[in-house]
């Protein structure tokens, strides 16, 4: 296996581990999370949950997808959402750190899409074919 293929199964399993890990949090309801639903939009707490369950649903399919069939869409949805969730924390009166410690949230999705852009613009024919080349 080339490093070039081994960078991206690496993060390729890292984005994929992030979300289904947050998706699995999610469906399960975690406690804090609705909180910052309902502080967020001001919704009660039962549509808080509903919506969380619908966010877990969201992240284990982009996990899903990213390992399987990584797609750019999917990759800048999970870059913008991993962003968003991380900024969330001092938004809702968290330390600013509990952004920074979360930048591989968004950075990890972010290089596997421009590992993949990359990747595209060469079409080296000596490496394993590219499943972003369809795209």
């Amino acid at each position: 296996m080339t490093s070039s293929r081994k960078l991206e199964w690496t993060l390729r399993v890292g984005v994929a581990g992030e979300f289904v890990g947050h998706g699995l949090l999610a469906i399960q309801g975690k406690k804090e999370w609705i909180g910052w639903i309902s502080q967020m939009t001001g919704a009660d707490i039962a549509t808080s949950t509903t919506l969380l369950v619908l966010i877990g649903v969201v992240d284990v399919l982009v996990a899903l997808t990213t390992l399987f069939k990584p797609l750019r869409p999917v990759l800048l949805w999970a870059a913008f959402w991993g962003f968003w969730t991380a900024l969330v924390r001092p938004l809702v009166g968290q330390s600013v750190l509990d952004f920074i410690e979360r930048f591989a949230n968004f950075g990890s999705p972010l290089a596997l899409f421009f590992f993949y852009q990359d990747k595209s613009s060469k079409k080296d024919p000596a490496e394993n074919s590219n499943p972003m080349e369809k795209i």
